[in-house]
């Protein structure tokens, strides 16, 4: 069964603005003020928590470092989890073309480097969680991507096969992941990386999810 995954922050929702207060609240806790800039600061945000902290923490002086990183980690995620969803929106028609693969008989899965738990919640207040056959996190496994074992697993739990099957996302990482397994990968140019997606050569780039079938069909037909 042909099996269309997708990426989460920065694919199938803007979630920075949530992520970045988050980590300016780790920083204003320990005294820095806010460190981070939601408009300008929006592609750190989509490569991870730490990512964020660590460039807070570079900004701050060269007294703070990977320890302080290390420290403010689970704090960051329990800020996050208090407040995911005030300011995180779907891209515009990904919820439709979602359903419209669905439809025309793709299985669908979300693969995130996002705590499992987090994804969950934030899918469900998304009102999209039951769009997808399944949901793997970056705590699922004991490794994340861009190791292909998420992916693979991901799939799997959808019912898919994991040689027929393409991943959309938004960074390098995805980019890795669909190497490592084997597989194609699409990525968005309508992140704050759009203008550098190119350069990673994925197999395809989507400019926005009313085009999304015609992307995927030539990568992975159906039947």
């Amino acid at each position: 069964m042909a099996t269309v995954v997708f990426d989460l922050d920065g694919t199938l929702a803007d979630t920075s603005a949530d992520l970045i207060a988050a980590a300016n609240r780790v920083f204003r806790d320990r005294g820095l003020g806010d460190l981070l800039d939601p408009a300008t600061d929006r592609s750190t945000a989509f490569r991870g928590g730490r990512a964020m902290l660590r460039l807070g923490y570079s900004r701050a002086g060269s007294s703070f470092g990977e320890a302080d990183v290390e420290a403010g980690y689970r704090p960051f995620l329990a800020a996050y989890g208090d407040a995911l969803d005030i300011q995180t929106r779907l891209y515009p028609g990904a919820a439709e073309a979602v359903a419209r693969l669905r439809a025309a008989g793709y299985r669908t899965a979300v693969c995130t480097n996002k705590p499992e738990a987090l994804a969950e919640a934030l899918l469900v207040r998304l009102g999209l969680r039951d769009a997808f056959g399944a949901l793997v996190g970056a705590d699922t496994l004991p490794v994340r991507k861009p190791d292909p074992a998420p992916f693979t697993e991901a799939v799997r739990r959808a019912g898919g096969d994991p040689a027929r099957a393409v991943l959309v996302g938004d960074t390098e990482t995805d980019r890795d992941t669909a190497r490592a397994a084997g597989i194609p990968c699409i990525l968005v140019t309508f992140g704050p990386d759009g203008r550098n997606v190119a350069s990673w050569s994925p197999d395809a780039l989507l400019d926005d999810f009313d085009s999304l079938e015609a992307v995927v069909a030539p990568l992975l037909p159906l039947g």
